[in-house]
């Protein structure tokens, strides 16, 4: 099975919903949508732009988010993000959806998202998708968190490891922002 890893914006209470907009997730009342914009910087930028240039493999995404960075990325024309999001492979996990998928090198993932994403051979990055990754760590499939946690405690919302017991993890790598973000690599104990 491939190596996969979680990219996750959260706050300091661990919430990880709605970081990109306002409108991005009201689910439940949300209404702290945007929170992690304020705090975007070179540092970030770099780390971010680093990490993506050493992956190879494929992305995995929940439909929520894949809709979010479809309805984005592949507009953005002067952005260095864009053709390597563009080239990807993406995996989409979702029960709505149907294909063909709209945004180029898309597939969906069967209804056994589990045993789809088992054997799928190549290392995978997941980019938000909290649902999805609420089923990933119960199934405990994620071998590595990149965490990028933002210094805001908005005090409710969807959070990462709600429900989750993943016991101890090994802090591997670490960068802090000029802005107070710590961006921290976490490897499962």
């Amino acid at each position: 099975m491939s190596k996969i890893t979680a990219v996750e914006n959260i706050t300091l209470d661990g919430v990880m919903q709605a970081p990109g907009g306002a409108d991005e997730d009201t689910r439940d009342g949300f209404r702290y949508g945007g929170w992690a914009h304020r705090y975007h910087d070179s540092v970030q930028a770099r780390a971010m732009g680093e990490h993506m240039s050493t992956h190879h493999g494929g992305l995995l995404f929940g439909r929520r988010t894949y809709e979010d960075f479809y309805g984005f990325w592949p507009h953005q024309t002067d952005n260095p993000f864009t053709e390597v999001l563009n080239k990807a492979e993406k995996f989409v996990a979702s029960r709505t959806l149907t294909e063909p998928l709209p945004w180029q090198n898309s597939t969906l993932l069967g209804d056994d998202v589990v045993g789809a994403v088992s054997t799928l051979e190549q290392d995978l990055v997941v980019l938000g998708s909290g649902n999805l990754m609420q089923t990933l760590m119960r199934h405990d499939l994620v071998d590595e968190y990149l965490l990028l946690i933002h210094p805001i405690v908005v005090g409710g919302g969807h959070r990462l490891f709600d429900g989750v017991d993943l016991g101890d993890l090994r802090l591997i790598d670490s960068v802090t922002t000029t802005t107070g973000v710590v961006i921290a690599t976490y490897q499962r104990g």
